[in-house]
């Protein structure tokens, strides 16, 4: 098998990684034959859902929404995921290294997805073979720290209701993860699977869109640094104005977000560290360069402190860069007027600017000390990628367009859900 999926970890915590592919393959036995539900196309709604979000970039490391599943609905806690586009939950068929208890388990009822079946076909990248109509739909999710995720897909109804007061209970494909490994000393996301929203056939937005419910594919999350938020489907909740949009980079073999090329802004002047293909990835927690670009960066911040109260901190174990003051801070606001403000611009887009200040690259930990929220993605086997990560989203809506192939972002209350 070919391997087309990574885990993204950091020092102190998990944070599952995603523009993973799916490996998938059939495998015979091990569920009994089923009557599979059909994605039947519908009128179009035209209105969006709105999702309310929980979890934070430190300490916990992840945000997440709570999507029902199942006829008699049951809420699956799931790691918010624009890097992949397959949805999966721990799955008793029975679960072998599931991290949830028995009963919070889904538990699949004769609601395969079959080998023919052209869903199982939106998974699949290179060869698909069936080797009866009845074989079920496998696959294999692999991550760069040797954790993996084995499974079926299924297909169940998700009761959704819409900013506009409807309530439908649309079929979702999704995968049903039912042999769980994380061989590493780090213990897996408390999540119970991943919600994949990158923009292959297998998303739930896609999904949606093919069924009528959502009008447009399109999608957005709004990470509030306080912690929580909210996550939409749909352009309902999209502002008609300020927004600062940039061209999706196109490549029909991945199924993550990435656009490009951009500059790297040090305290608003340019860096010469021009060229970057940036992946928007809500799947990790911070935010990965390229060694070189790593270094470079890190340069420039180490020197710009020269001369400030600050030292580094070898021992706080939570990111590999951190510094201590003279007392124990409490926020990044205690420390932020040490440290310049970032961005990244697009520089074929006029005007186009990520704005990063440096409540959105530093974290405070619990033992008060400040610690730079970029890793050398290099060095944990992100190869030549570089991952715009959740600290970077913070306090902003982040908006993903699958129609017209952009992706935008502006400042925004992330504490206060949309209305209709």
């Amino acid at each position: 098998m070919e391997q087309k999926s990574k885990r993204r970890r950091v020092p102190s915590f998990v944070r599952l990684v995603s523009f993973f592919f799916v490996l998938a393959a059939t495998f015979r036995g091990s569920f009994s034959a089923t009557s599979q539900l059909s994605v039947k196309k519908k009128s179009i709604r035209g209105s969006s859902l709105v999702l309310p979000v929980a979890g934070n970039v430190y300490p916990l490391g992840y945000y997440s929404v709570s999507l029902n599943i199942g006829n008699q609905p049951k809420p699956f806690e799931l790691d918010i995921d624009t890097g992949s586009d397959l949805t999966w939950v721990q799955c008793d068929a029975p679960c072998t290294g599931c991290t949830k208890p028995v009963d919070h388990l889904y538990k699949p009822k004769n609601n395969l997805v079959r080998c023919l079946d052209p869903r199982c076909f939106a998974i699949q990248s290179g060869n698909h073979h069936c080797e009866s109509a009845n074989d079920q739909c496998d696959y294999e999710v692999q991550y760069a720290d040797e954790g993996s995720s084995l499974g079926v897909l299924v297909v169940d109804s998700s009761p959704l209701k819409l900013m506009n007061g409807s309530l439908l209970k649309p079929a979702i494909v999704f995968g049903c993860g039912y042999d769980q490994k994380s061989p590493g000393p780090i213990s897996p996301p408390p999540t119970s699977g991943v919600l994949g929203l990158g923009n292959g056939k297998a998303s739930i937005i896609s999904q949606l869109k093919i069924q009528g419910v959502m009008k447009n594919n399109v999608i957005g999350h709004c990470f509030s640094r306080k912690g929580g938020g909210y996550l939409f489907f749909g352009d309902d909740a999209v502002p008609s104005s300020g927004i600062t949009w940039t061209p999706m980079v196109l490549n029909s073999l991945e199924k993550h977000y990435t656009s490009g090329p951009a500059e790297l802004i040090f305290g608003g002047k340019t860096t010469g560290i021009r060229g970057l293909q940036l992946i928007f990835d809500s799947g990790s927690s911070y935010s990965y360069f390229t060694s070189k670009v790593y270094e470079e960066t890190l340069n420039l911040i180490k020197k710009e402190l020269s001369g400030k109260p600050l030292k580094a901190a070898p021992e706080e174990k939570a990111l590999s860069v951190c510094w201590k003051g003279t007392k124990r801070f409490k926020t990044v606001s205690d420390v932020k007027s040490y440290f310049k403000p970032l961005a990244m611009s697009f520089y074929k887009q006029k005007n186009a600017q990520l704005q990063i200040p440096p409540e959105d690259y530093l974290i405070v930990t619990k033992d008060g000390n400040v610690c730079l929220g970029i890793l050398n993605g290099t060095e944990v086997g992100l190869g030549n990628f570089n991952i715009i990560g959740d600290i970077f989203f913070q306090d902003k809506m982040v908006i993903y367009d699958n129609e017209k192939h952009q992706i935008g972002w502006v400042p925004a209350n992330c504490d206060r859900l949309p209305k209709s």
